[in-house]
């Protein structure tokens, strides 16, 4: 059945399909997306462009009390298009990619991660969890879902359920080495979401490690508080729950817990730049001489630190489809970016917050420092997080930005937006958002004072180019 473009296209986006249950996805939405997602990966094989045919799609869906059904509604459209479905139930995004990787076929992972509950969404993949985005895939599939799904007079597929939990955690255990870990009490925020489900089967089974729990009742509705840690607010539980508790570390899951946010000792948030030097410099250690990705907003201590590691550095834009491209195309060990999502290459090149929560352990429990101590080796820089200020005429208002800067400028990178260094440690990047009319600033210097300097004139500089100065940004603050 044709479908409204516009509608179509409101939906499945740059990296995947998400909007409101019952508005924008339903039941036979999803049907039809299951069906175009099979003839993508079926037309494919037929083509000679993958090692041996597609015969299977695996399937894995969040807490959302729409995910089974639209799960369902999806396999409906795989299997009528003749491929079997492998159904893994509940799962976390890494969990759905890992089951992609072990049984070597595409899957789709049905969540919307963080976002709230009355939203859903797919995240598709080929076999090997390589990722589907709108130049590798989605574009067709919306094509096609717009267009009408053709149909398929072969045999249809069959529908089987296999439990890959346990297989998951024992492969994640598997990849960091966790026997001189000393004891540790971990204290972990699932935010009601899928955390709450792979924590017990990964971390419940090393040695040691006393898991201290909270909010891990699987919730789609998220009573607690939202399950997205970029929000320091939604911190604010985790790190109470650190110091009542005496906890060694406290990791914090975002609701597909794909990510992975870490507090101190001290109750005190853990930059994901200082977690990704911290990981970089241990897949180094086994690998000398091997690629780190990271992304341009990330703290500059990151490169510096795979350089004197005796890596190389790659800088790439923000994205997860432009870090798991370079991990593809340079064969990459690790990648990681300021969003807390961290890549691997013997994770098939895809993102897995629980193992980098692993080795992050795996570093504390080596030695006998507090973490607070551990990772200021790795702090170099203070950081603004991420600021979104909304405008309208985005190239005019950096444009007025680099003119007042002047002469201060050292140098600018246009890898993605600008990256303006003015010298001292201290730069700004401002890109423009891909879904949103929002402009985003992050900041990095020596100094605090430094950090807040530069973004009250990048601020002040702003509001006087979008409507004669005064307005505070939006802002979203990565810990």
């Amino acid at each position: 059945m044709p479908r409204p473009a516009a509608a179509v296209n409101a939906v499945i986006k740059a990296y995947d399909v998400r909007g409101l249950v019952g508005e924008q996805i339903d039941e036979a939405f999803v049907r039809d997306v299951g069906g175009a997602f099979a003839r993508l990966v079926r037309d494919e094989a037929g083509s000679g462009g993958l090692k041996r045919p597609v015969t299977q799609v695996v399937i894995g869906h969040d807490m959302r009390s729409s995910s089974p059904s639209l799960a369902d509604a999806f396999a409906e459209g795989v299997t009528a298009q003749g491929l079997d479905v492998v159904r893994i139930g509940l799962a976390s995004t890494d969990q759905l990619y890992f089951a992609s990787g072990l049984l070597d076929c595409p899957g789709a992972m049905f969540t919307a991660s963080h976002n709230p509950a009355a939203y859903n969404g797919i995240k598709l993949c080929r076999a090997g969890a390589k990722p589907v985005g709108k130049d590798t895939g989605l574009a067709t599939i919306s094509a096609e879902v717009i267009d009408g799904v053709p149909g398929y007079d072969g045999q249809p597929g069959t529908v089987t359920d296999r439990d890959v939990l346990a297989d998951y955690g024992a492969f994640l255990r598997s990849l960091v080495d966790l026997s001189e870990l000393r004891p540790l009490r971990v204290a972990v925020d699932a935010g009601n979401g899928m955390g709450g489900h792979t924590t017990p089967a990964v971390l419940g089974a090393i040695p040691g490690v006393t898991v201290l729990p909270l909010f891990f009742e699987l919730d789609g509705t998220f009573p607690n508080h939202e399950a997205n840690p970029l929000d320091p607010a939604n911190l604010v539980d985790l790190q109470a729950h650190v110091l009542a508790t005496g906890a060694d570390i406290g990791l914090a899951f975002d609701g597909d817990a794909d990510r992975c946010f870490v507090v101190d000792e001290r109750g005190a948030a853990v930059s994901p730049s200082a977690v990704t030097a911290l990981v970089a410099g241990r897949e180094l250690g086994r690998e000398i001489g091997a690629t780190v990705i990271y992304n341009l907003i990330t703290s500059r201590a990151v490169p510096e630190l795979i350089v004197e590691r005796g890596g190389t550095a790659v800088r790439s834009r923000v994205g997860h489809s432009y870090i798991k491209a370079l991990m593809a195309d340079t064969g990459a060990i690790f990648g990681g970016e300021h969003s807390a999502h961290y890549y691997f290459r013997d994770f098939w090149g895809a993102d897995s917050g629980m193992l980098a929560a692993l080795h992050v352990l795996a570093a504390l429990g080596e030695q006998q420092r507090p973490l607070s101590e551990l990772m200021a080796d790795y702090q170099r820089y203070e950081a603004s997080g991420e600021l979104n200020f909304t405008v309208s005429d985005a190239p005019a208002v950096v444009e007025s930005v680099l003119t007042a800067f002047g002469s201060r400028i050292n140098s600018i990178d246009h890898l993605d937006g600008v990256t303006v260094d003015i010298g001292e440690g201290r730069w700004f990047n401002l890109r423009t958002s891909n879904t949103e009319p929002l402009l985003r600033l992050n900041v990095e210097a020596r100094t605090a004072e430094e950090v807040d300097e530069i973004v009250e004139e990048v601020a002040a500089l702003i509001a006087a180019a979008v409507h004669g100065g005064g307005a505070p940004p939006e802002s979203e603050s990565v810990p």
